[in-house]
Parts: C-alpha cells; sequence; structure tokens
C-alpha cells in the first residue's frame, strides 16, 4: 500500500482577471523510502500541489475544487485543522526552496530548531528545553553544521547559503516524519554544497525510511535522486514513470523540450575580445569585512576578496566560478564600488574608479551595470515595468517625456515583453519574466559593462535557455562587455570566452573556457567539474557513485 495517494486532485485560483487552474486533474503515488521527483517550468504546478497537502495555500483564491489525498489511509484534504497540525508536526515536512525567507531572522537558529518539540501538541514529544537543545545539537552535527553546540546560538543572517538549508532539512526532520517535500531545495546552492545537500537527503532518507517528494527545474539532480518521475505542464500531468523510462523514453513533446533545454557543451558565438588595452583593470584588490557574531568570538576580519588582479578585454564575456563564499558576488560589486574597497585599484576605461567621490561616480554608473541574482528582490515592489525601466533613462538624462515611451517600448521588445505588460507590477510577473526586465534596466544606459551576478540559478531549465540566449543577443547587438558570475558550471561554459575560478578570496585558476575544461590545472577545479550534475540516470549514478 503507497504511503501517499493523490487522485483527481483539481485545485483553482479564483482571481480578480478569472479562473486560473492551477492543478488540473493530477494523480500519483509515494511509497514508503521512495523518491518521486517532480519536474516542470514554472508555473505549472508543482508547489502548488505539495502544498495543497499540507493546507499551506491563500484561502482565498485557492480553493481545491476536487480530488484526495491518502497519508496511510487518511485524507488530507478533508482532515480537520487540529488533525492537519499532528501530520504537519509528525509524519509530513517540507524544506522550503529559499531558506533565508523560511527562517525568522529574528530568533536564533538554535529557538527555531527546538521549536517543535517543545511546543507540538503531541505530549509524547519530548518537553523538556534542556533535552531539545541536546537533540537538536545532534541533529545540526547530522546535517553537517561544523561547531553546532556554538551555531546554536546564531541567527540565520550569520550563516551561508548552503548552511541555512542544512538548518532547514534540520528543523524538517527534528520530529522524524514519514514524508519528507523537498521544494527546489539545491536551485542557489554551488554544486559542491548541492552534491553534499543532495547525498544528505539521500543518507537521512535510508536510515530513517523516509519517503521524498522532490520538486525541481534541475533535471541533473533529479536523475541522480528520483526513483519515479512526475512531469508537470500547466496543472497537468504530462508524463510519468520511473527515472530511466522519462529521460530515455520520454513520449511527451514538453517533456523532450526540457531535456533539450540543458546548456552543454561551449559557446557557439565566436569571442569578440579585443586584445588591445582591457576595459576593466583590476590590480591587488581586497575587500575585507569585519565580523561581529558570536560564533567570531569578538572582531574578526573577513577576507572576502584578498589580493584580485584581472583584466575584462573590451567585449568577452568572462566566467567567475567558485563555491558560496568564495568571493564572486563581493568581487563584482567592488568591481562596480558598491562595496567597499580596502585595498587596490579598480581601472575602468582608464580612470580610477577608486579616486572618484559618489558624486563623480554617477556618469561612470551609466557605462557600468549589474544584473542581480534575485530581480524580486531588486526590483521596486511599487513601480511598474514601465517606471522601472524609465527611471535610468530620464535619471541619466537618456531620453525626455517626449521620447521616454518609445524608448521603453524598445527596451520590452529587446527583451521579449509584450507592451501589453507595460503597467503590471514585479508580483505579477514569473521568476524569467522578472529577470527580462532586470535584464531591460541594466541595458537602458547602453552600458560598456555589466556585471552579470548568478542572473538565471533560479530559473528553470527552459527560462534559463531562453535568458541565456538573450544575453548572448544582448551582448552582440550592443557590443557589450560582462562578467559573468554563477555556481553553474555547464551554464558559464555555454556562454563564456574565458573563465577564472575564485576559491577563499583569490583567483586560482583561469584560461580559455574550453582549455581548463579539459585540463584544469588545480584541484579545486577538478572537483568543482566532478561535481557537476549529469541529465543522466545511468552516467548520474556513477558519477555519484565514484565520489
Amino acid at each position: 500500500m503507497a504511503l501517499l495517494e493523490v487522485n483527481g486532485l483539481k485545485i483553482y485560483f479564483h482571481t480578480r482577471n478569472g479562473l486560473v487552474k492551477a492543478v488540473d486533474d493530477v494523480s500519483f503515488t509515494v511509497d514508503a523510502g521512495e523518491t518521486l521527483a517532480i519536474v516542470g517550468e514554472s508555473g505549472s504546478g508543482k508547489s502548488v500541489t505539495c502544498y495543497s497537502l499540507l493546507d499551506l495555500l491563500p484561502k482565498p483564491p485557492a480553493v481545491i475544487e476536487a480530488g484526495t489525498a491518502l497519508f496511510d489511509g487518511e485524507d488530507l484534504l478533508s482532515c480537520s485543522t487540529a488533525r492537519m497540525r499532528q501530520f504537519r508536526g509528525n509524519d509530513i515536512a517540507v524544506i522550503f526552496q529559499d531558506p533565508m525567507t523560511s527562517l525568522n531572522p529574528y530568533i536564533s537558529i538554535g529557538e527555531q530548531l527546538i521549536e517543535p518539540l517543545i511546543y507540538h501538541p503531541d505530549k509524547t514529544r519530548t518537553q523538556s528545553r534542556k533535552k531539545a537543545r541536546l537533540q537538536a545539537i545532534e541533529l545540526l552535527d547530522e546535517v553537517g553544521i561544523i561547531d553546532p553546540e556554538a551555531r546554536f546560538d546564531c541567527y540565520p543572517h550569520e550563516f551561508s547559503g548552503g548552511m541555512r538549508q542544512r538548518v532547514m532539512i534540520a528543523m524538517a526532520l527534528i520530529n522524524k516524519p514519514r514524508l519528507l517535500i523537498c521544494d527546489e531545495p539545491t536551485t542557489a546552492l554551488d554544486v559542491t554544497i548541492q552534491a553534499q545537500i543532495l547525498e544528505l537527503i539521500k543518507k537521512l532518507q535510508k536510515t530513517r525510511d523516509v519517503a521524498v517528494i522532490f520538486i525541481s527545474h534541475d533535471l541533473g539532480v533529479v536523475a541522480g535522486i528520483a526513483d519515479k518521475v512526475v512531469v508537470m505542464c500547466e496543472g497537468t500531468i504530462r508524463e510519468t514513470g520511473d527515472t530511466e523510462s522519462v529521460f530515455y523514453n520520454s513520449q511527451d513533446a514538453y517533456t523532450k523540450k526540457l531535456l533539450a533545454a540543458i546548456p552543454e557543451g561551449a559557446k557557439l558565438l565566436p569571442n569578440r575580445a579585443e586584445q588591445d588595452q582591457p576595459l576593466v583593470k583590476v590590480r591587488d584588490l581586497k575587500t575585507y569585512f569585519t565580523d561581529f557574531s558570536k560564533a567570531a568570538e569578538g572582531k574578526k576580519v573577513i577576507k572576502a576578496v584578498d589580493g584580485v588582479s584581472l583584466d575584462i578585454k573590451r567585449g568577452e564575456i568572462l566566467g567567475l566560478v567558485g563555491e558560496s563564499g568564495s568571493g564572486k558576488s563581493t568581487l563584482g560589486r567592488s568591481i562596480l564600488q558598491l562595496a567597499p574597497n580596502t585595498e587596490g585599484t579598480v581601472t575602468f576605461d582608464g580612470s580610477l574608479l577608486g579616486e572618484l567621490s559618489p558624486k563623480n561616480l554617477v556618469p561612470w554608473r551609466r557605462r557600468m551595470q549589474m544584473i542581480f541574482q534575485d530581480p524580486y528582490a531588486s526590483l521596486n515592489p511599487r513601480m511598474t515595468v514601465y517606471e522601472t525601466l524609465a527611471e535610468p533613462l530620464l535619471y541619466h538624462g537618456l531620453a525626455d517625456r517626449k521620447s521616454i515611451d518609445q524608448q521603453v517600448r524598445q527596451l520590452m521588445d529587446d527583451v521579449g515583453l509584450a507592451h501589453s505588460q507595460m503597467r503590471k507590477y514585479p508580483h505579477e510577473f514569473s521568476g524569467g519574466q522578472r529577470q527580462r526586465i532586470a535584464i531591460g534596466r541594466a541595458i537602458a544606459t547602453k552600458p560598456e559593462l555589466i556585471i552579470a551576478d548568478e542572473p538565471v540559478s533560479a530559473l528553470d531549465v527552459t527560462i534559463q535557455a531562453q535568458i541565456l540566449d538573450l544575453i548572448l543577443a544582448l551582448v552582440e547587438r550592443h557590443n557589450l562587455t560582462m562578467l559573468f558570475i554563477s555556481h553553474d558550471l555547464s551554464v558559464v561554459r555555454y556562454i563564456s570566452d574565458r573563465v577564472m575560478v575564485m576559491n577563499k578570496g583569490l583567483i586560482i585558476e583561469s584560461g580559455d573556457t574550453e582549455t581548463l575544461w579539459a585540463n584544469p590545472q588545480q584541484e579545486y577545479t577538478r572537483e568543482l567539474l566532478k561535481a557537476i550534475p549529469l541529465a543522466d540516470p545511468k552516467l548520474e549514478r556513477k558519477r555519484i557513485s565514484n565520489i
């Protein structure tokens, strides 16, 4: 008998713009100890399906129109609020996609961990705070948090992305659930941390006999972890079966489209880099921060960027890779003078940026732009698309009230947005559409340099492919120079002319993309390349077993 059996599930959103069939007649089963992967593009209904099982959807507008979800024979969709609370606390747990927005920033990690042990209504659970603390510390150690006793009293902002995700896993497992729902748990993590998290989930699944529903758009990850795969599109199931059948003998055109969208191989467009004077010169750049956290035991200097020197040639796309905390984003921000430079120089087109006052930097800002990792966080929620794209044009005097409409429309054409969406706000767009808005804002001033900080890490494979092709087309059309920061090495290979590898604030290796891929010199680079998941079940499982 299946642990979870979902039959005929229909979830409709009743909105001011009409009826949205988010989930439309979905059925699947999950056995004890089994991993079911649900894949599909953003908006396909993956998360809505799983959140409905724990009554986590907003009502209204979400309405469960039909269906059953039998967990051990009991219908989750019709049980009482009190019974659902017991299911959430004891039997079913969720690891959310973004741990920073799921963890309470005002409460320490330890307090958030022991909360279900102390306050859960099940009287058989531990009630003693002292015992709960010991149990939480043991679990933090089990999920790989170094020095868990000291880290118990830290706050979420004092942890890296990988560490926060480990805390989320510990929180999900602390009441020993029988079903674990993982909603894109490794999307924003670099390949080595992702490998560690996936290995951890697999290990805990075996030791605790936990069934897993794994929601993901990363087919490489799915190939290595899933027993069965469900492919969703527009609220319906397009294809389902064991992992090898779906990957090797896919029957549906949509599944084939997903598999074809995985970036692989080298950049196809020619290298346009000019070999004479570089556009950007960075020499011995250092960016240090002071850590005042409890775990640091007083003042501690964090050497985020520690003596980096590099050139970015005019017209080239330079890839920058490395693990979380290696200093990639800080280096990008330091080049643009968005982070304080402790030492060293940044020269842009022959001018030393560090010697310019904030006021004198303004004209240079027009020539240097940034695409941030999370467009939802970097776009003003109170500004429409029109206002977002018009703002840099008006601020830098590149348009007036008469010409602004035409220029905004042209920008929307450039990034593939419909003119009818001009008056919409960021929350009304999908992740891929928001990233198009952010790219449009970055190219509005016709910059010479763009620093793209993980611009596709949170996007599904088809949208990611569209954004990468859009970036390549814009680089060609507008003669852009780009520093492309990413932890996804397949993406970096697909888009970059040259690659630099960063570790602990230092550039440890660099070279032409294909040369570095074929013959990496540093062990760290080799480890990064070995950690790239493969969208082929047999090869991916073989790769995992050899690690």
